[in-house]
This record gives C-alpha cells, sequence and structure tokens, in this order.
C-alpha cells in the first residue's frame, strides 16, 4: 500500500474524523514523519548544508515534506519546519549544535529584553515557510490534506529565555515567579505573533494547524492555566477560515496535559493530542462528543517488533472504540533510528483494523 499513498485522489479522512464525521479506516499520521529515521531525509539534508539550510528552502521542504507519503499510506502531510522559526525571525540568532539541539545567541530574560522585541510579518520574516506551505499544497493536489503547525507561547518562551533545550527550566521558572507580569507580556507577544503565522499558513493553503505544547506539561495546574492554555486559547479565536470559507480543524497538543484534558478540550479546538501516558478510553470518557482525539501510540513501540506494533496499535484503537473522532498518531514524535520498515507496519495495522 504505502507507494499508493501519492497516487490516491481526495483523502479526507482526516478532516472529516478531525470533525468527527464517520470515516471508513481510522486516519493515521506521525509527529516528525519526515525525519532522520528516513535515508532519503538524510540525504536532503546532506545536501541542504544543515537543518536551518533544509527548512528555509521552500523545494528542499516540499521534498522532505512528501518523503513519507511515498513510502507510507499516511492520511496527511505535514509541512516540514521548526517551531523556533517564530523566535527566530524575532532576532535571537537561532543555531543548532551537533548534539546539542537549538540554541539561541541572544536569549531573552529580561523586561526590557522582550519589550524591545518585534513581532514577525509572516510574508516578510517568514515567507520562506509560507512559500513552502505553498508548494506542498500545490503538489499534494488533493490526494491528502496539509497540516500546518506553530509551538504554542509557553512553548517557544522557554526555549528563547533558557536559550535552548532545558532539563529543569532553571530560567523560566524564575522568571515565572519572580515577575509573572514580564513573562505575561512575553507570552502576549508570543501569542499575536503566532496568531499572524497560523493565519498565513491557512491563507497558504494549510488545511489543519496544530499547536505544539510540548513543554506545558512541566507547569502546575494554575501556571498551565495562565501561561500555556489562555494562549493557546487566544490563538485558536484567533485564526481566520481556509480558502474554502470553511473553519480550520485546529489540534492542541500539550504533552503531558493528559490531567488537563476536560480544560484543552474546552479552548475551541477541535481535537486535543494525547501522548502515550493517558489512556485514550478514559480521554473519551472524559471529553465525550466535545472535540476529536488524536493519539496515542509509544513512539518506542517503533523499536520493538512488527508483531509488537500491531498489537499495540490494536490496544489504542480498541481503547478509543467505535465510532467517529480518533485520529491516530504517536504520543510524541518519530524518534532517531526507527526501521522505516516499523513505520508500514503501523500505518498498515491501523488501517486494517475493523472498526466495530
Amino acid at each position: 500500500m504505502g507507494a499508493t499513498a501519492l497516487d490516491a485522489k481526495n483523502n479526507d479522512g482526516l478532516l472529516r474524523a478531525l470533525r468527527r464525521q464517520p470515516v471508513e479506516r481510522t486516519p493515521i499520521w506521525l509527529m516528525r514523519q519526515a525525519g532522520r529515521y528516513l535515508p532519503e531525509y538524510r540525504a536532503t539534508r546532506g545536501r541542504a548544508g544543515d537543518f536551518m539550510a533544509l527548512c528555509q528552502n521552500p523545494q528542499l521542504a516540499l521534498e522532505v515534506t512528501l518523503q513519507p507519503l511515498a513510502r507510507f499510506d499516511l492520511d496527511a502531510a505535514i509541512l516540514f519546519s521548526d517551531i523556533l522559526t517564530v523566535p527566530d525571525a524575532m532576532g535571537l540568532g537561532l543555531y543548532f549544535e551537533t548534539g546539542e539541539g537549538p540554541k539561541f545567541r541572544k536569549p531573552v530574560r529580561s523586561r526590557a529584553a522582550i519589550d524591545a522585541l518585534p513581532i514577525p510579518d509572516p510574508e516578510a520574516d517568514l515567507g520562506y515557510v509560507l512559500d513552502a506551505v505553498r508548494v506542498i499544497r500545490q503538489e499534494l493536489d488533493g490526494r491528502v490534506p496539509l497540516i500546518g503547525f506553530s509551538g504554542s507561547p509557553w512553548t517557544l518562551a522557554t526555549y528563547m529565555v533558557e536559550g535552548g533545550s532545558s532539563r529543569d527550566f532553571r530560567q523560566i521558572k524564575t522568571l515565572l515567579y519572580n515577575d509573572p507580569e514580564a513573562l505575561d507580556a512575553l507570552l502576549d507577544k508570543l501569542s499575536e505573533a503566532v496568531v499572524g503565522y497560523l493565519n498565513g499558513q491557512i491563507a497558504a493553503g494549510a488545511q489543519v494547524v496544530q499547536i505544539f505544547d510540548t513543554w506545558g506539561g512541566v507547569l502546575t495546574t494554575d501556571a498551565y492555566r495562565r501561561f500555556s492554555l489562555r494562549h493557546m486559547e487566544r490563538i485558536v479565536a484567533g485564526l481566520h477560515p481556509g480558502s474554502d470559507g470553511g473553519q480550520v480543524p485546529v489540534i492542541l497538543f500539550t504533552k503531558q496535559g493528559g490531567h488537563w484534558l476536560e480544560l484543552i478540550a474546552k479552548s475551541g479546538c477541535q481535537a486535543v493530542g494525547l501522548d502515550w501516558t493517558f489512556d485514550i478510553g478514559r480521554a473519551r470518557q472524559l471529553v465525550g462528543d466535545q472535540v476529536a482525539l488524536q493519539g496515542n501510540l509509544d513512539p518506542a513501540v517503533l523499536f520493538a517488533s512488527t508483531a509488537a506494533v500491531r498489537a499495540e496499535a490494536a490496544r489504542v484503537l480498541d481503547g478509543f472504540g467505535p465510532g467517529p473522532g480518533h485520529v491516530f498518531n504517536l504520543g510524541h514524535g518519530i524518534q532517531p533510528g526507527v526501521n522505516p520498515d516499523r513505520v508500514k507496519d503501523l500505518v498498515d495495522a491501523v488501517h486494517n483494523h475493523p472498526r466495530g
């Protein structure tokens, strides 16, 4: 089935599932479905020179976006980009250290630095991303929907204040507790930037958008409400209709956010992404028919055998149960070193599973 994906026309199963409409088979896409586990991706990145050069070249972004669809019978394409394009466009000097991940040359750690940050113009400052959306949507030609995305304001702020990845979030939590008004100001700017950025993607052709709140789960409940969820609600409320005039479905994904599921479901989003630590059947009981659910296989299962992949996929699907409103995904992104054959096993297992 894998190579037939790019030949199929008008697969709108993802859109229907996100709207909780009936589907013939459970749709599946995977976070980081284009990435280092694919040899063709590694070859393209080698030609690009470095990661940001790859992101900033719309034709190469198109190439890597389509690579997993040529291998696997996936039900969506997701724009190849990075969540840190927005703070990079704010002038923080994004770069990548081998083995250490993203870093910023100019971390933001004072109210003065926050007040000095510009709000990026999507076309002028992030036009390479919007150009990539345009060429990907044109090339897809209705075969599968195109997902755009952004990091959540809180998650973007963690990188901006920490200066890169963090294990303890010491810098941003110090700011949170010492000067919460300054953090509010930073998050307000980021919310405005993300609204503009996602509306730019929607205007360019994105048919679904996902907000990655990767680090929301490190907050207390009160802090999550104030510093993460409130800003995602603002973003959802500020998004424009799609090119067809209809609502563009929004997926909110807070890693380790299952215990706030009922709050997230009331945010205005159409779907809530679950990580692998929360039972999807319990999640469905809690949200009822308010939103669709996305998830939530443990990504590490893809290092196991074909039999294990099939069994765990069935467990997730049976856990959700019959009826509409499920988009199958991992509970986080595919990890480097995964054998692509296991991804094919997973996609085929999901599509072949009886819906009941």
